[in-house]
């Protein structure tokens, strides 16, 4: 799909529809995630949950890609496999999760913190969450491609961490990666103008050391050059006047952590 899809109204209700199951799921990941439990259970349940909910795991088979969640430990920065990788407290665990539903793509992430972290992991979560914040501030009509990249990576940089290059945003609901492309760099005012109708997937992916990464043989694992920390936030986002319309939420995936405490 070489050109932008614009979605009409009634398309966006449908993505929201399956961004919130995407943010369903991950609440239901929220609800077991532990040490002691491996990220393979954890991909079990996604799918469950998600074929109860007559959907369908969008990254189940995507390319080949074997598992319904991209699963990526620490130093791992996404497209992590479900394993017999056992969590450990002091991880960071990022769950990406995408679902098709009514023919209609969702697709979110959010990077759990196991037990007690050290404050380097602890300050990347919250950057990278504020990264993802920043970004969606800029996706409203009239600003540009290069405006939410340069809020990103801005903001991760100031902080100093490394802004991940080789992996970008998507436009996404009709299928699971379409145009524009979504860096989280760049320059204010520069690439593809934001209108209404266009629905893309923010995903800011930060490394705790240096930007670099490494694209690993079995053609999906990519971790941080160094082997630091990286954590990954994503939404699902209407663009639309005024204000961006984020379709996938956070909320009920924080309330279960809250009462977990």
């Amino acid at each position: 799909m070489s050109k932008i899809y614009y979605k009409s109204l009634e398309e966006i209700e449908l993505i929201r529809e399956s961004s919130m199951l995407v943010s369903k799921t991950l609440a239901e990941v929220a609800k077991i995630i532990k040490a002691g439990m491996t990220t393979l259970a954890l991909d079990k349940l996604a799918y469950e949950f998600i074929s109860d909910h007559g959907a369908i795991p969008a990254f189940l088979n995507y390319n080949g890609f074997p598992n319904s969640l991209c699963i990526s430990p620490n130093e791992q920065v996404v497209h992590g496999f479900p394993s017999d990788y056992v969590i450990q407290e002091g991880d960071l665990i990022s769950v990406d999760c995408g679902v098709i539903k009514n023919d209609y793509f969702g697709d979110s992430a959010y990077t759990f913190s196991i037990g007690e972290i050290d404050a380097e992991k602890q300050k990347l979560v919250e950057v990278t969450k504020r990264c993802l914040e920043l970004g969606v501030e800029k996706a409203v009509a009239g600003m540009r491609v290069g405006d939410i990249g340069f809020a990103v990576q801005q903001y991760a940089e100031a902080n100093g961490f490394g802004v991940v290059r080789e992996l970008v945003g998507h436009g996404v609901g009709v299928k699971l990666h379409e145009k524009p492309e979504i860096p989280n760099y760049g320059k204010r005012g520069a690439g593809p103008k934001l209108e209404e109708g266009m629905v893309i997937a923010i995903e800011p992916m930060i490394n705790a050391g240096v930007a670099g990464v490494k694209f690993h043989n079995d053609g999906w694992t990519v971790t941080s050059k160094d082997n630091k920390p990286s954590a990954h936030f994503e939404h699902t986002v209407a663009i639309k006047k005024g204000k961006a319309d984020v379709l996938s939420t956070f909320s009920i995936i924080e309330e279960v952590l809250q009462q977990k405490k």
